[in-house]
């Protein structure tokens, strides 16, 4: 059958590597990059690497394998044997592995690896013999069994650190360094002892064995609570599983000649384009990623301390540099390597497209533009959107007054104010109640990404720029300080204490990601100045987009912000919103309560004067750049009064009784007020309030045109609109309006009247409606409400849910549901064009922020798309790549 076909095993190596480039959603990013690498003769450790379909058959098969696997496995390990003329099980000349994880999508630390596997009291003794160094094998084997333990056993890290600690006490000594082969046998024991002890069995001696498990425990480790957790955060399905390599060991633990490290090609913080990195001698890669051990800088004055590689190992340090050029020219990407030095001879282990900072990617993208290694398209598919949101978050103010606590490594930008949280618990508690934290931990564990996600920043005492917290706060753009070492945790106490000053958790603190400094209480942030490369990226992305950005605003401020950020007009002002403010509310309760016509109009005119002013503000902050006016699109219960006071207040306002005040009130309270009385339905039985608003909004144009040469053409929007005749008659009252004002004034005035559609019926009958507006503005939100029948404030509780049991592939709030709404959009589009061919449609819902939805609207070529001020820069980008990757169709 053909089943007997499928290659579940590719091998690499110098000398023979298969399937050339290979594919990343078969062998996951470690495997083919690794085959890549062999490929174009770099040198790489021989090996080979399980296919992720088998990840997934290993899951829908209750934890079973496909029947030929057993026999490739054995068919590499011989080439592998061959290959280094080391022999896997072999006591005098044994053959060790490396197993680990690799997914098509980088997880930094969230899966297993386990390394010198093949160890065993007798293996152990042949490779003391080969490396003429007992203490060096003794080493590996207490390694292996302590991670054997961890990671297939399940026993906890700290189980083995306490035989370790205990061991050192016993004998007085205080680093790993410093034990003899006589701690080493003694360590190995206890390790032993603890594994029977916790697990029921004992550790077992034959390789095979322990290669099947571990391989089984890193498939299992895909579906490890922080995995999920991981994903679940950055998107990435469940469905992809993980590939598992397993690679010939190279030891930078065997002398001082030898070391292991992490290089970025490039600064992962600044993107300054200069290798950057850490690195331990007489090492294994474990200690640097977990954090435990603080290490060495790569380059000279890259930390405080200098024991850098260039200033140690200089011919190790020249060639890493080379190599790192070769893999960029070869991926034309910034690279995060994995490298092991065994004795003097320079090993890479693994490559990947590096995790980067928001200031980073930017940078970086526009620096390998004018390197000529990609093109300005390139680049701009290259920058994550998110990333740009991340660089307009604030900065700490230059002139705020600073109380210094403590200093680390600046591992992440960014400047972040909270209360200290030394669990995650604590950070969830915090959260809950809307507060801010930043998670204070010795280490951090990748059992912490939930955390770490919900606070606003992280601070860690030990563990290097490489660690694994570093480099996931910089892809999630949270501000991160790591290697605090001045600073002192108390778990008991739940304290943290420079030596002089002791801050207990719930103290407020501010980290600076960008120094590396941690300050007292909560100081005052600034707007970042921008980079020239940020301004670069923003004018590629205005060069290559179609759609046009507009901003959701109706304050000064909001406006002000949007037009610096690049908006091109306001595609919704949402006039409600301008009502809140203390003193307009009162008129607001006045005009909704009131019984008499006569009694609305009075409120009505106060208001009135609060609008004109607005909008002259307005306008005159425009210039003439357009501006899409909705009229009042109200949930009435939004707006009524609620406490005794705010009763009392209306009622002496109306010069009626509170208890009559408290019955209106009730009368007025609707059961699902979103498909209530609101919208265009207010203009039905109270046009008086239109008419307020219009007149308002005429008036400023007038002003405007009068005092400062302005001609402002306002864009007026009905909202909750499912039919023409609705329409039409606002129309109408519109024109009365504007005619009575042309003859009081004595100025023409322009303007163009359109419709929100967040009804199906209005999208449905978009050719009758069309003809009656010039233009479409699609509300999302409501018409992911309508369309979905879900409400958004009460569906929160179960969507989580939906998109867990994957009903969902996304929350339809945030990204648009393209099946079901997005559908009412094309409908309401193709019907709108087919009325009015000169129709212009807009979208305004919170989706004109989010690439995916922002690629649907390029394909179906809508006009513009809507979003608040610090999504701009998001949008123009997103808009270019839509445009872009359209074209390349």
């Amino acid at each position: 059958t053909m089943s007997h076909m499928k290659k579940y095993v590719y091998n690499f190596s110098s000398s023979n590597s298969e399937g050339g480039v290979l594919n990343n959603d078969l062998l996951g990013g470690k495997g083919a990059n690794l085959g890549e690498m062999s490929a174009i003769g770099l040198p790489i450790p021989p090996g080979f690497t399980i296919t992720t379909e088998v990840c997934s058959y290993f899951f829908q098969n209750d934890k079973q394998y496909p029947e030929t696997l057993k026999d490739e496995i054995l068919l590499s390990i011989k080439s592998v044997e061959q290959d280094i003329k080391k022999y896997f099980g072999n006591n005098t000349n044994p053959l060790l592995f490396s197993i680990r994880s690799g997914a098509p999508i980088s997880m930094p630390g969230m899966m297993d690896s386990i390394l010198n596997l093949g160890l065993n009291d007798k293996t152990v003794i042949g490779l003391g013999d080969i490396s003429n160094d007992r203490r060096f094998a003794l080493d590996s084997y207490r390694r292996f069994i302590q991670m054997y333990g961890n990671v297939v056993l399940g026993i906890e890290h700290e189980k083995f650190e306490d035989d370790i600690d205990s061991r050192k006490r016993s004998e007085n000594k205080i680093l790993d360094i410093e034990f003899d082969e006589e701690d080493l046998d003694w360590i190995i024991d206890a390790f032993k002892d603890t594994i029977e002890r916790f697990s029921g069995a004992e550790f077992p001696q034959d390789p095979r064995i322990q290669l099947w498990n571990s391989i089984s425990a890193v498939f299992k480790s895909w579906m490890n609570p922080r995995a999920i957790a991981y994903r679940k955060i950055k998107n990435i399905p469940n469905t992809l599983g993980t590939g598992v390599t397993i690679q010939s060991m190279v030891y930078g633990n065997l002398n001082n000649n030898s070391a292991t490290g992490i290089a970025f090609t490039r600064n992962p913080s600044t993107g300054a384009n200069k290798i950057f990195g850490e690195y331990l001698v007489n090492a294994q890669g474990e200690d640097v990623v977990a954090g435990i051990r603080t290490p060495f800088p790569i380059n000279k004055n890259e930390h405080s301390n200098d024991n850098s590689l260039e200033e140690i190992m200089p011919e190790m340090y020249t060639e890493l540099k080379a190599l790192s050029t070769r893999l960029e020219n070869h991926y034309r990407d910034m690279q995060d390597i994995e490298f092991t030095i065994e004795n003097k001879k320079l090993y890479l282990l693994q490559t990947r497209n590096a995790q980067r900072s928001a200031q980073a990617d930017v940078k970086i993208a526009v620096d390998l533009v004018n390197e000529s290694l990609i093109s300005e398209e390139e680049a701009l598919l290259r920058v994550n959107p998110s990333s740009l949101e991340a660089l307009l978050h604030p900065v700490l103010a230059p002139n705020s007054k600073k109380e210094f606590f403590s200093k680390g490594l600046n591992a992440s930008p960014g400047a972040a104010s909270g209360v200290i949280c030394f669990s995650i618990a604590e950070v969830e508690a915090v959260s809950e109640t809307g507060g801010k934290s930043i998670l204070i931990r010795e280490e951090t564990s990748p059992e912490d990404i939930q955390g770490m996600f919900i606070s606003s920043g992280l601070v860690t005492i030990k563990g290097g720029m490489t660690s694994h917290a570093a480099v996931v706060a910089r892809g999630m753009g949270r501000p991160c300080i790591v290697g605090a070492g001045k600073l002192f945790i108390d778990q008991e106490k739940k304290t943290v204490s420079n030596k002089k000053i002791v801050l207990k958790s719930g103290d407020l603190i501010t980290i600076d990601g960008f120094s590396g400094e941690i300050y007292l209480g909560k100081l005052e942030t600034a707007d970042p100045e921008l980079s020239n490369d940020y301004l670069t990226i923003m004018n590629w992305a205005d060069k290559y987009r179609n759609l046009q950005i507009r901003s959701n605003a109706e304050t000064v401020t909001d406006i002000s912000k949007a037009l610096s950020f690049g908006a091109e007009g306001v595609g919704l002002c949402r006039t409600e919103h301008m009502f809140f403010e203390d003193e307009r509310i009162i008129f607001i309760r006045e005009m909704i309560m009131s019984d008499t016509k006569q009694g609305r109009e009075i409120a009505l005119k106060k208001l009135l004067n609060f609008q004109r002013d607005d909008f002259i503000e307005i306008f005159r902050l425009l210039k003439e750049k357009p501006i899409t006016i909705r009229l009042l699109d109200l949930p009435m219960h939004e707006f009524l009064p609620n406490s005794h006071i705010e009763i009392k207040e209306v009622a002496n306002a109306l010069n009626v009784g509170e208890s009559y005040a408290k019955e209106k009130v009730h009368q007025l309270q609707e059961s699902n007020p979103m498909l209530g009385h609101r919208g265009v339905r207010m203009a039905i039985t109270y046009p008086e309030i239109y008419e307020m608003q219009v007149r308002a909004i005429f008036e400023a144009v007038v002003y405007v045109k009068r005092n400062n040469k302005l001609k402002i053409s306002p864009e007026i929007m009905i909202p909750l609109v499912s039919n023409s005749m609705e329409i039409k008659l606002v129309k109408r009252l519109v024109q009365r309006i504007r005619n009575r004002i042309e003859i009081e004034l004595g100025e023409k005035i322009n303007f163009t009247l359109g419709t929100m559609i967040e009804l199906p019926s209005a999208a449905v009958r978009g050719k009758e409606i069309s003809k009656e507006v010039s233009f479409f503005s699609f509300g999302t939100n409501d018409l992911t409400q309508t369309v979905l029948g879900l409400s958004r404030d009460d569906s929160s509780k179960f969507l989580n849910q939906y998109v867990e049991k994957k009903l969902f592939e996304k929350d339809p709030f945030v990204s648009i549901d393209i099946e079901s709404v997005g559908k009412i959009v094309e409908i309401g589009t193709i019907n709108g064009r087919q009325g009015n061919n000169s129709l212009k449609i807009g979208i305004c819902g919170e989706h004109g922020a989010d690439p995916e939805s922002i690629n649907f609207f390029e394909i179906l070529g809508i006009d513009y798309i809507s979003c608040s001020p610090y999504k701009i820069p998001l949008a123009r980008l997103a808009a270019a790549q839509a445009s872009i990757l359209l074209d390349r169709k």
